[in-house]
């Protein structure tokens, strides 16, 4: 984790672990609740095979949670939900139940029970089998798993009933066997239950202390038995780049290698870092790989598993494995790896727009250059971040998902680049329109003895609604001003707007229509037309009534 991460403990950016469980490897990625950085949520989610959505035990279904459920939704991902804090104060399990029901999904069903709450919480009862999973009280994290308690077994006896009704109804062969035998045998429960996660018509609510590391033992064994893996999802779909035709990827082996970043960040040590996941094929760390989207090659130079800092090489990974790719130098979050042969862009990934802006400046003057290279590698870290030039104002402009999210790119800079910034509310960019319709001559008649200069131009404007910009309209008939001419009259137009009679602001939402005109088969050029276009410009805006 970065620093500021653990400062403020909470997650800031995307980050990866994984785990060996009972014969299986198990993927995780962990993502950011607070709304200022849901960007990377955004981003990890397309690359998810189910989707864990934890609540506070205290605190129940948030804004976030809403968010965040709505995007893995959008996915078509399964979703499970974790009730986390179970030992917390005013933790209430049945509450946060009826909470994600109500705002979540209706499908929502517990196959885990906590024993007691706040300071009493002692373990979870699993409902597939009924047994309960008691920790020790010393915090060794030691489980002992046993009967369920007589104080329990009629709570877990209805959360089980539950559970099996709601397995039945999402499948019509289960249904009309529970209603011939009251019940479901044991397979048939597990089988379904699998089923129905992976369809979404069951949203399993687990429970436990994360902390404490109560519940963990369970939750794992739930999670090896019943979420799908790769191969249970539908395979990715991807657009051939020569012929424009969707293509399919079955998450196997042997299929053509389809993977894609979906973050970028900086290791002071290894340098760049690409996370991706791979939906098809191998990625081997002894081969290039082929950047679809940029339609380079790169070299990879390590190939490596990652447990928050620590990093595990491995010489290959293959379908549903996330992996990191450590310096590739052309990609970006976003692209798609694939094979050469067979090339496949997979749809890019989709980030919230900014919601707040501020000017940026260095503290020192001769930190500019500085601070817009450690702005681009920022952007290449978290796109959700943009930066631009107002060239009105002449600042340059970072805009971002919050305050929150400003601050920590600011604090970035000053840690990671040793640029101190200051930002405060950008200026704003007036502009300046006309209220009514005026007509205006411009006439440019110069004669000096030799070749004169001569341009003359009648103009009509008026008003457009508010956004629609500027236009030009050319009705001259009968050659009064020739064809070459015109194209020189708008130029001089479109130059004069830059400064309005009221402060001097760009004029906008404007209609110049150009009516009438002379000319001299000697003397006109088109410099005559241009400067005869900039005075008529500013003769209609004089008499004009600007806002």
């Amino acid at each position: 984790f970065e620093e500021d991460e653990a400062k403020q403990q909470k997650s800031i950016n995307v980050a990866v672990a994984f785990c060996e469980w009972k014969g299986h490897r198990i993927s995780l990625v962990d993502t950011p609740g607070f709304s200022n950085f849901l960007a990377d949520t955004r981003a990890a989610v397309r690359v998810l095979d189910v989707a864990c959505i934890l609540m506070s035990a205290a605190s129940g279904v948030k804004v976030t949670t809403g968010k965040v459920w709505g995007y893995a939704e959008a996915e078509g991902l399964p979703r499970i939900l974790y009730v986390n804090k179970m030992d917390r104060d005013r933790a209430n399990f049945a509450r946060v139940l009826e909470d994600a029901r109500k705002n979540l999904s209706a499908h929502a069903v517990p196959v885990m029970l906590p024993m007691g709450a706040e300071a009493a919480f002692r373990g979870v009862i699993t409902l597939l089998p009924l047994r309960a999973h008691t920790v020790a009280p010393d915090g060794s994290g030691k489980v002992t798993e046993g009967p369920i308690p007589a104080e329990f077994a009629k709570e877990a006896e209805a959360a089980r009933h539950a559970l099996l009704e709601q397995v039945a109804e999402s499948d019509d062969a289960l249904l009309e066997k529970y209603l011939e035998a009251g019940t479901l045998e044991e397979g048939d429960l597990k089988a379904g239950l699998r089923r129905a996660i992976l369809l979404g018509k069951v949203i399993p609510v687990c429970c436990g202390s994360a902390t404490k590391v109560m519940g963990m033992q369970a939750f794992l064994d739930f999670v090896a038995e019943f979420l799908p893996g790769p191969a249970d999802r539908p395979p990715v779909e991807g657009t051939n780049p020569k012929t424009k035709e969707r293509v399919r990827r079955p998450p196997r082996e042997d299929a053509p290698l389809t993977a894609q970043v979906f973050k970028t960040f900086a290791d002071p040590y290894a340098g760049k870092i690409s996370l991706v996941r791979v939906y098809s094929g191998v990625l081997s760390a002894d081969a290039p790989v082929y950047n679809a989207t940029r339609q380079v090659k790169e070299r990879i130079a390590q190939l490596t598993l990652l447990r928050g800092k620590a990093q595990t090489p491995v010489p290959a990974v293959g379908p549903g494995e996330i992996c990191a790719l450590v310096k590739l130098k052309e990609t970006a979050t976003g692209d798609t790896l694939a094979d050469e042969k067979a090339p496949v862009l997979l749809d890019p990934i989709v980030l919230p727009s900014p919601v707040i802006s501020y000017a940026i400046a260095p503290k020192s003057k001769g930190d500019e250059e500085r601070m817009s290279a450690a702005l681009a590698r920022l952007r290449e870290e978290d796109p959700s971040l943009q930066v631009g030039r107002d060239q009105q104002t002449r600042e340059t402009i970072i805009s971002g998902m919050g305050r929150a999210h400003i601050e920590v790119a600011v604090e970035r800079l000053k840690r990671k680049v040793g640029v101190e910034v200051q930002v405060q509310k950008p200026r704003v960019p007036y502009k300046e329109t006309v209220r009514g319709t005026v007509q205006a001559q411009g006439k440019y008649k110069k004669q000096t003895g030799g070749r004169g200069q001569y341009g003359d131009c009648w103009i009509k404007l008026e008003p457009l609604p508010r956004g629609k910009g500027y236009e030009f309209v050319n009705q001259i008939v009968g050659g009064v001003i020739p064809r070459q001419f015109i194209p020189a009259v708008e130029k001089g137009i479109v130059e004069a707007m830059g400064g309005g009679v009221l402060a001097g602001y760009p004029v906008v939402d404007v209609r110049i229509s150009l009516y009438d005109g002379s000319y001299h088969s000697v003397d006109s050029s088109e410099m005559a037309f241009k400067i005869a276009g900039s005075l008529g410009w500013t003769n209609a805006l004089g008499t004009s009534s600007g806002t």
